[in-house]
């Protein structure tokens, strides 16, 4: 039960600190379902169950990401793959993205979670090399621009479904086709 618990108040963190950082821990409380003592006795203050909500994230997105990439030798099947997956991840890449990419943080290639996420950003920056090399992708858009592009059409597929504007089963397809037709494929 206390397993369970934790793992329900990190992954109402997530979504909660997804859409505002600042969120109250009362709003994380409220969406996990527990009181605001419980989320105590589990995590001491913010950057506690912030710290926690990282590691859950940069295993749940390293794992998936990573299988993406062994998926398959072709770059533009990887590349699609990683989109699926970073979908599947959901607010977890999205959050995780935010963190990483955010005023104020200090990345440090010391830090564990830093420098994993510059090892995955890198496998796919490579990724999106060679595609861009081969004209696949359109030589009129940068890698750094493509990798932005990614995020965030991540990010808008996961606020879809989060808000059920879209079916769910048409998402990843939604996804796909505008992510290819923007970079030129």
């Amino acid at each position: 039960m206390t397993e369970q618990t934790q793992k329900k108040i990190v992954d109402a963190a997530i979504l909660i600190f997804n859409e505002d950082l600042s969120a109250p821990l009362e709003k994380v409380a409220d969406k996990a379902e527990v009181t605001r003592r419980t989320l105590h006795r589990y995590f001491k203050d913010r950057s506690d169950l912030l710290a926690s909500c990282e590691t859950d994230m940069q295993e749940n997105c390293r794992k998936a990401m990573t299988g993406a990439l062994e998926s398959s030798e072709d770059p533009l099947v990887q590349l699609e793959r990683m989109l699926y997956a970073g979908i599947d991840c959901g607010a977890k890449y999205s959050f995780f993205h935010k963190l990483h990419s955010r005023e104020g943080h200090t990345h440090r290639k010391e830090n564990q979670d830093c420098a994993s996420f510059d090892a995955l950003s890198k496998r796919q920056a490579a990724v999106i090399a060679i595609l861009r090399e081969r004209g696949i992708i359109s030589q009129h858009i940068t890698v750094e621009w493509v990798t932005m592009l990614f995020s965030s059409v991540i990010a808008a597929t996961v606020s879809s479904a989060e808000q059920g504007t879209v079916a769910r089963n048409s998402l990843k397809q939604f996804a796909w086709f505008s992510f290819s037709k923007g970079i030129g494929i």
